[in-house]
């Protein structure tokens, strides 16, 4: 079918078309007719793509999805019209308004009809929807939490399970949830699998591993939660991570984050500069997508940017964003062949790539890194000086003389996330010593920090774990005393410093790590983060008192296990 000519605003005629507002999914998966597909694809929305989206209904009639700020436009009555054309007989009321999320998941067929069916058959028997009711409950608490991850983890040989939630990187489990009947949590896993996409598997089989995605509505956000599920020998393990689909990045600013002042200026001249590659590197969950949305937000608006995410994490506004999803049945050699194909002919200055994690994405990121366009993305590797070493690897095969090519890689970093302090109730470093009879091990510990950074340790701060008003109320076991998650990083641009390209061409990761160590230019209780290693900074910030110094050592190492040259000694 042809495509209509674009959209145009013209003075409607009559009345524009009347409209009924739906909250969210499951209104959408009640609706009757069901729906049976959607339209977007054969009519040019333009500017209006993500506002607009015609569907048919399974009886032959038509409606338009819409924003609120779109439903009663003179855009939405010429769509109407321009279907009217088609042959579409218009459903009564022919406008139905969606939460913009809902909407956008709907045309890029996130939502799909036999998604809505699934839901539809769930809402109609009673204890299915029970089930879904109380796996909704559970996404609920975990969205209210500030959760990144839900984890369902059935026992087969006992008769209770548990739900387990990471927040603020830690692994709680809360009293509500503690202890769920096994029968019950296996049924709410089968139930809730009915409503997966791009799933391996028409049901919920706990003796293999599956992934998939489900387009939700808890606490009134709209969500999306990725399935990975391993048949453990104690019985399935279920992880969801939450994906907020509502979040802008005007919450991620980068100081807002922890950036230092130093750092910030590195990611914002990063951005500025055209062409060549901005890697960061961390473990899951440290941040790094939101790192790279807030880098996105400084990029002007005179540059065209184009993402490849699976999926999207954040709503960047100005961004040609593209979910790129792959299951475990798609051959990978498939899914980014098509988007290389045209993104290359689009004319962008700016790429992100959510992260390159096999051959597949190793290749899009030579083949775009090498045509003059920024291209920002993600890997995991050990640190910033590692990243190299990790594309290069057999797993993702880019191969060293291309990254060692001036004009490639632009800046390597490498983030983790730490527990950030209740500045209302920390303790002093001293408390660590009260009441206990290995003081004088303590009092070494911080002598030892002491003498081998050269600092003072005076102004440290530990978690107070009875917490305070300010950050006790409602927490969960573990996390009193700490509010939210502060990032310490570290980066090193190869492309300003032709030894770091060549240590990188000749593989030489432990002189590329002593180069790097060596341009250190300030002491460690300095701000300037140059030469310095992400346990550095952590160490500056409990130096400050907004970390506890305990979780830089266990997030990283001990502070005496750190080599000489990496201290400047």
């Amino acid at each position: 079918m042809s495509r209509a000519r674009m959209l145009m605003p013209v003075p409607p005629a009559v009345a524009p078309p009347r409209c009924v507002a739906l909250s969210g999914q499951d209104d959408l998966a009640r609706m009757t007719p069901p729906l049976d597909r959607v339209l977007c694809d054969d009519f040019d929305l333009a500017g209006l793509a993500g506002k607009l989206c015609p569907a048919r209904r399974e009886d032959g009639s038509a409606v338009i999805f819409a924003v609120q700020d779109e439903a009663r436009s003179d855009a939405a009555w010429e769509l109407a019209r321009q279907l009217q054309q088609r042959g579409y007989r218009l459903a009564e009321p022919v406008c139905v308004i969606l939460p913009a999320t809902l909407l956008l998941a709907l045309a890029s067929r996130r939502v799909r009809s036999d998604t809505l069916n699934s839901r539809r058959q769930v809402l109609a028997d009673p204890q299915r929807s029970a089930l879904s009711h109380a796996f909704a409950e559970i996404v609920a608490w975990g969205v209210r939490a500030h959760a990144s991850d839900i984890h369902l983890n059935v026992r087969t040989r006992h008769a209770e399970s548990q739900v387990r939630y990471t927040v603020a990187g830690r692994y709680v489990s809360p009293d509500c949830y503690a202890r769920m009947p096994t029968a019950t949590l296996r049924e709410i896993l089968s139930v809730a699998w009915m409503e997966v996409q791009g799933g391996n598997g028409s049901v919920f089989d706990p003796a293999i591993e599956q992934q998939g995605r489900i387009w939700h509505q808890a606490a009134g956000r709209q969500v999306m939660l990725r399935w990975a599920s391993l048949a453990t020998d104690a019985g399935p393990s279920v992880c969801l991570r939450i994906v907020r689909l509502d979040d802008t990045v005007a919450t991620a600013d980068l100081a807002g984050l922890g950036y230092l002042p130093g750092q910030v200026d590195i990611l914002a001249r990063a951005c500025r500069v055209e062409g060549g590659a901005v890697v960061l590197a961390g473990v899951v969950g440290s941040g790094k997508s939101t790192t790279l949305a807030g880098m996105m937000r400084t990029i002007p608006e005179t540059r065209k940017v184009i993402t490849l995410e699976d999926p999207v994490e954040y709503l960047i506004p100005g961004a040609l964003q593209n979910t790129v999803g792959r299951d475990l049945e798609t051959p990978e050699a498939t899914v980014f062949d098509a988007k290389l194909r045209t993104l290359k002919r689009s004319a962008m200055n700016d790429l992100m790539i959510g992260e390159i994690r096999d051959v597949q994405t190793g290749r899009a990121f030579m083949d775009l890194a090498g045509s003059g366009v920024s291209v920002y993305t993600t890997t995991h590797a050990g640190s910033a000086v590692l990243v190299a070493e990790r594309l290069a690897s057999d797993f993702i095969g880019i191969a060293r003389d291309f990254l060692a090519t001036p004009g490639v890689l632009k800046l390597l970093g490498y983030q983790a996330l730490l527990p950030a302090l209740c500045q209302a109730c920390a303790l002093p470093l001293a408390s660590l010593g009260a009441d206990r009879r290995d003081i004088r091990d303590w009092r070494g510990w911080v002598g030892g920090i002491e003498s081998a950074y050269g600092v003072d340790c005076a102004g440290m701060r530990v978690r107070n774990p009875a917490g305070c008003p300010q950050c006790a109320p409602g927490q969960l076991p573990g996390l009193a005393g700490t509010r939210g998650r502060t990032v310490v990083a570290e980066f090193v641009e190869p492309d300003a410093d032709p030894e770091c390209l060549r240590l990188i061409r000749a593989r030489d990761n432990l002189g590329l790590a002593r180069h790097v160590a060596a341009s250190r230019r300030a002491a460690f209780d300095s701000p300037d983060m140059n030469g310095k290693s992400a346990m550095a900074c952590g160490l500056y910030k409990a130096l400050q008192g907004w970390v506890d110094p305990r979780d830089v050592e266990a997030r990283f190492r001990p502070f005496d296990h750190v080599p000489a040259w990496e201290r400047g000694r």
